[in-house]
């Protein structure tokens, strides 16, 4: 596992075991409760993780996502982990510099193939090099909450479906934001770091460390 940049800050969702899987693995994770991201240096960190449903659980972080866009415009990297925006759990406002809308979309076979876009693109590539290995042994599904609309800022990574179904594309996005980078995500990181997916800890990485081409 190569993990490129190793400080982290990772923004707490209800529940999840994410931060302490990447601390297990040798980065150097700094929990950052909404209420100290005003105080912050957040100029330090190499990435900022949100954690799954944390818009959902702390509304107040839509308040501070201005000062986490300006982190990402100076060339910080800005991963947020799947959201449900429903009657019961509505999203309250953006979740980053440009409009996208998530809906029920999921894919539960987790076995479903993978299609890169751009087989290319960095994200596949660096810090390391992902192929079909890095997509077996996932375990429940997927992923789930994908991204239904997004702005053309955004780039889908993949394209995935379940059997018999249209394939979806809103399960990675990534947009360059000034000098940094935002990525939505719905693949259930949640789920297979505490599993021990070794694919799954290589793709978070990639995206952690991702620098945007010039």
């Amino acid at each position: 596992l190569a993990t490129g940049g190793r400080r982290i800050g990772y923004i707490p969702g209800p529940g999840d075991k994410v931060a302490d899987c990447l601390s297990a693995v040798g980065y150097d994770v700094q929990l950052l409760p909404v209420a100290t991201l005003a105080a912050a240096d957040l100029g330090e960190l190499d990435a900022i993780l949100v954690g799954v449903r944390a818009f959902n659980h702390t509304p107040e972080l839509h308040l501070a996502l201005p000062r986490l866009l300006t982190y990402v415009a100076g060339g910080g990297r800005l991963v947020v982990q799947y959201m449900t925006n429903s009657r019961l759990a509505p999203l309250k406002g953006p979740i980053g510099p440009y409009p996208l809308t998530i809906a029920q979309g999921r894919v539960t076979d987790e076995e479903a193939v993978m299609v890169p876009k751009s087989p290319s693109h960095p994200i596949l590539q660096t810090p390391n090099r992902l192929g079909p290995a890095d997509f077996a042994g996932w375990v429940q599904e997927r992923g789930l909450y994908f991204a239904e609309t997004w702005d053309p800022q955004y780039d889908p990574i993949f394209s995935m479906a379940d059997p018999g179904e249209a394939p979806l594309e809103g399960a990675l996005l990534i947009a360059r934001h000034g000098k940094g980078v935002v990525a939505y995500t719905g693949l259930g990181f949640f789920r297979q770091l505490p599993a021990g997916v070794p694919g799954a800890y290589r793709l978070l990485a990639n995206l952690l460390a991702y620098r945007p081409r010039k």
